[in-house]
């Protein structure tokens, strides 16, 4: 097993140089990256800054998508043209191509300028096969705002450093430089306060984000609620009208529809958590239960591969008191990134109640987790290159969830994978068991 997580991309020297702060930087527009390629369909994005202010030459910090840095590369110089016009004007643009764009041989991309009070930072671009849904602009002015706010507020943080360096400098030489060091603290004052107002500009830009994910989530569940149920009276009332091939079609429809639905409820579970809307209801609750339960919703993923599910519950296993729906949405995860990366073998469910803590391991033998890669596997959108997203449906969330809901309920959770062999994820609750 292993999660979805896109390929880590980034020109060499930018993302690991200076220590933890450009780290930081870096992951923050590797997601903005991954969002940007979400947007339309899954594609490529990728996140173009300058090498100085008044600077116009786009130059690749971030990029999603890709297999390699080399596919990276060739998209940008694909797009270098647009990139460049759009930091110049500040407009965004809207463009079809039919020659290649990195892994994508013909379709669409838009490129949004990364604009702030200082001028132009850079640029987004997002590309993909599928034209894009009239929300993307919007969506994607809005990750162009949030990365703009966190190269601007990086480039602070560093002035600052310098600035409170020659500080501590010259308190060390107080009687030669005290003029200096009095223009210099008022400087860093000055700098102070930049920084809270630009972090506040960046809480604005995370709330408008978060506003705009549930109106979406919520926009798109109520139609698509409509549309499966309609697949599904078609195929209890029209069955015997109905030719073979397209029953074939309405049940792969219907497939599709509910995982689609599923990952718009795991969209807004995942806010609501972060926005402390998730309320705990607790119930009576048996875990044996939870497991068949999981195992058959997980039927559609096996399909026809040669896989079984073994389950190892240790005795004794009363009932206990819980979270119902949460214990049984994070096993059904679990279990359905297991049984949708394990090609062959077995998934063995391990479970006991040890010390007032439900303790669960789920073990597969499926394509495992390179150790480079198993620290982001909890990160949202996560995913480890572009050949995953086409062979496995997904959109990353699901690991992010459980480790969520588990945090929600006090829980833990671990993971222990090797390439070839396998991954095993473990996770610790506590619980009530009932006599």
């Amino acid at each position: 097993m292993t999660a979805q997580l896109h390929q880590r991309t980034t020109e060499p020297g930018v993302e690991n140089q200076g220590g933890p702060r450009e780290e930081a930087l870096a992951t923050a527009l590797r997601g903005v990256a991954l969002h940007a390629a979400e947007q339309l369909g899954g594609g490529i994005g990728l996140v173009f800054t300058t090498a100085a202010k008044g600077d116009t030459t786009p130059r690749l910090r971030a990029a999603a998508g890709f297999a390699s840095l080399d596919a990276a590369r060739a998209a940008a110089v694909a797009l270098q043209t647009s990139v460049s016009a759009v930091m110049q004007t500040g407009v965004p643009r809207h463009l079809e191509f039919q020659t290649a764009v990195g892994p994508i041989a013909a379709g669409y991309a838009i490129v949004v300028p990364l604009r702030s009070d200082s001028g132009c930072l850079g640029a987004l671009a997002a590309a993909g096969t599928a034209s894009p849904a009239p929300a993307a602009l919007e969506a994607l002015s809005l990750l162009a705002a949030l990365a703009a706010s966190r190269l601007e507020q990086g480039a602070l943080v560093g002035e600052l450093s310098v600035l409170r360096a020659r500080v501590e400098e010259l308190e060390k030489k107080k009687n030669d430089g005290n003029d200096e060091l009095l223009q210099l603290s008022e400087t860093v004052f000055a700098q102070d306060i930049e920084i809270l107002q630009n972090r506040e500009a960046i809480g604005k830009i995370e709330r408008l984000k978060n506003d705009f994910i549930e109106k979406m989530s919520r926009e798109l569940r109520t139609p698509l609620n409509s549309i499966i149920e309609s697949v599904i009276s078609v195929l209890a009332n029209e069955n015997e009208s109905l030719s073979e091939s397209a029953k074939n079609a309405l049940r792969h429809a219907l497939d599709e529809g509910t995982a689609f639905l599923r990952t718009l409820q795991n969209i807004l579970d995942l806010w609501r958590i972060r926005q402390g809307e998730l309320p705990i209801e607790i119930h009576e609750v048996s875990f044996r239960d939870v497991v068949e339960e999981s195992i058959f919703s997980v039927q559609d993923t096996l399909g026809d591969k040669p896989v079984t599910i073994e389950k190892n519950l240790r005795e004794p296993l009363p009932k206990i008191r819980t979270d119902l729906a949460k214990l049984s949405q994070i096993l059904f995860l679990l279990l359905d990134n297991a049984a949708k990366f394990t090609p062959k073998g077995r998934i063995e469910i391990r479970a006991e109640l040890r010390d007032g803590a439900l303790r669960c391991e789920l073990e597969d033998t499926g394509i495992g987790i390179c150790h480079d890669d198993q620290q982001y596997v909890f990160d949202e959108f996560y995913q480890v290159d572009a050949s995953t997203s086409s062979r496995y449906r997904g959109a990353g969330l699901g690991l992010t969830l459980v480790k969520e809901l588990l945090a929600l309920l006090g829980g833990q959770l671990s993971l222990v994978s090797e390439v070839g062999k396998g991954t095993t994820v473990s996770f610790e609750l506590p619980v009530q068991p009932l006599a």
